[in-house]
């Protein structure tokens, strides 16, 4: 019997409210399904070609690169909150602004959130998936 196994841990997990907990959870999360699709569907398959085994390369279209640089690379989320952490005087709305300034229309992971009726919950931006 043949066999094939695939594990999904990616994903962010969408609640009413998310945290800087919840955030860096799912920057996890992105990050060890990158190194999981990475080695699993990309470096298996240029092993196979390498080894003479008739295969057509697949492209499963999950890089998640772009979601992770946006968290975490220069300029990226973390980095303008970590700036905004020292600067005097600085707000959630500072820090708001700064990212809409340097992602919005910039970043295809990076919108603001689109909001319809009534909420109760300020929403501040949305990272895609």
């Amino acid at each position: 019997a043949f066999f094939i196994g695939v594990l999904d841990i990616a994903g962010f997990e969408i609640f009413k409210m998310n945290s800087f907990e919840q955030l860096c959870i799912n920057l996890t999360n992105e990050k060890l399904q990158q190194f999981f699709n990475h080695h699993m569907f990309i470096l298996e398959q240029e092993e196979y070609k390498r080894e003479g085994i008739e295969w057509e390369f697949i492209n499963f279209g999950l890089d998640l690169v772009p979601t992770i640089e946006l968290i975490e690379k220069p300029m990226g989320v973390f980095a303008i909150l970590e700036e905004e952490c020292i600067v005097p005087k600085a707000t959630d709305m500072t820090f708001l602004q700064k990212l809409h300034n340097q992602h919005e229309g910039k970043h295809p992971k990076y919108t603001k959130p689109k909001i319809s009726g009534k909420s109760s919950t300020n929403h501040h931006f949305e990272v895609g998936h």
